[in-house]
């Protein structure tokens, strides 16, 4: 078993470049299934998620070339089958975009019912509402999730609730559907613009991709032969903005588009941090001070995001003052409270809601990860705290950030993995 050793008090200095988004990797490989043919896809982000992925598309039958650390080929003209190895596919939550991409190409599809992390209920009852609508056949039961069709027929989707994994779902079903499809209330989030443009530079016809309403004119058949490059990560980006105002720090983070860290940025500002673009691809952040209190809720883009909400704990868990935070999107996010109070915080969370009464410092212990966020949280936590912290489960970490203590170590952490 593999643990994170932090010896900490240190301010974070220096640069940390920003790998490609795991949220739209994840997404953007199953739709490399829609064509029948070759495609390149660079700036990939070299984590257990892709990885896993990468797998389960082999044994669909696709091949798989990696190019470089960061840069694959996918060859889907030999696609042999639609049932994913069940046993791979519970191990992660974007297994579901197997779905749509293979229901849209095959219009047939097997996978297991999909995992991730334990953030409480996590449905997926707005991705079967939208393959129903397109004409699909799903059921779901003994563990897994099974959709037919004869056909696929553009139709009107409105989405009951704003889901960024259904808005993309429905997508990758759509583009090789029949007529016109509408998303209405479709989520808005850095990562699903950038699956649209992937699907089209491929020959889709997607529009509307960032705002509320999607619509997708339906395409006879994709073309292959291309290469694309992932968005940078937009959650990497915001955990190390906060990882240096947490340590009093002062970073430079590069390879990031600033405007999706906008909601970040201004929070930092109103705790008394600083936060400046540079030239729309990199952000220059330091702190110089203790924070000030500050009450966040977590909403959809272009709101503050879930995913940034337990680094933001770590921030304000040592700033001046009762700050709150309000979680809108999982029931279950702040595991990681239970964690960062064995380390001195003062925590009290309750339902989506959470109470933090700053202290003067964080001391080291031995903390478990909860989820992927988590645990970036805590190695935050443990740069900033007096003394020796130590991380378990770093399986949840290295689902979503690619050599992370590596990076740490670039920027100044006392940070080592150790094999016990």
């Amino acid at each position: 078993m593999d643990k994170l050793v932090i010896k900490g008090k240190t301010p974070l200095k220096g640069e940390v470049k920003i790998s490609g988004a795991k949220n739209a990797a994840v997404a953007i490989l199953p739709a490399a299934l829609l064509i029948d043919g070759i495609c390149t896809i660079d700036n990939l982000p070299n984590i257990s998620d892709v990885k896993l992925l990468c797998e389960i598309i082999e044994e669909l039958g696709a091949k798989i070339t990696w190019t470089s650390n960061n840069s694959i080929t996918i060859d889907s003209r030999n696609l042999c089958c639609t049932n994913a190895p069940l046993e791979l596919t519970r191990k992660f939550r974007a297994s579901y975009y197997l779905i749509g991409a293979l229901l849209g190409r095959c219009h047939h599809v097997q996978v297991g019912m999909p995992g991730g992390c334990k953030l409480g209920a996590r449905p997926i009852d707005q991705h079967i509402k939208g393959f129903e609508a397109l004409g699909a056949t799903v059921d779901v039961g003994q563990g897994k999730i099974t959709a037919n069709t004869d056909k696929l027929v553009g139709t009107s989707i409105y989405m009951d609730m704003v889901s960024v994994g259904a808005t993309i779902n429905i997508m990758l079903a759509s583009v090789l559907a029949e007529g016109t499809t509408i998303i209405d209330n479709a989520a808005k989030e850095p990562h699903i613009v950038d699956v649209a443009n992937f699907l089209n530079t491929m020959g889709a016809d997607v529009r509307g991709a960032g705002t509320d309403v999607i619509k997708i004119n339906g395409v006879s058949k994709l073309s292959g032969n291309i290469s694309y490059s992932v968005v940078p990560d937009q959650i990497e980006a915001g955990t190390f903005m906060l990882a240096a105002v947490a340590s009093r720090g002062d970073l430079i983070i590069k390879n990031c588009i600033t405007k999706h860290l906008e909601c970040i940025s201004a929070k930092i500002i109103e705790m008394g941090a600083h936060a400046e673009e540079i030239d729309g691809d990199a952000i220059h952040v330091w702190c110089d001070s203790k924070t000030s209190k500050a009450n966040i809720k977590t909403s959809p883009y272009p709101g503050f995001p879930t995913d940034l909400q337990s680094q933001m704990g770590v921030v304000l868990s040592i700033s001046d003052g009762t700050s709150i935070i309000n979680e809108s999107i999982w029931e279950s996010r702040f595991q990681y409270t239970d964690e960062l109070n064995k380390m001195g915080a003062k925590i009290t969370a309750q339902g989506k809601t959470a109470i933090f009464e700053g202290v003067d410092n964080l001391y080291g212990a031995p903390v478990y990860a909860t989820d992927l966020r988590a645990g970036a949280a805590l190695i935050i936590a443990g740069v900033c705290a007096e003394g020796t912290t130590e991380i378990y489960n770093l399986e949840h970490i290295d689902r979503g950030y690619e050599n992370i203590e590596e990076k740490f170590k670039n920027i100044g952490a006392n940070i080592e993995r150790v094999s016990e």
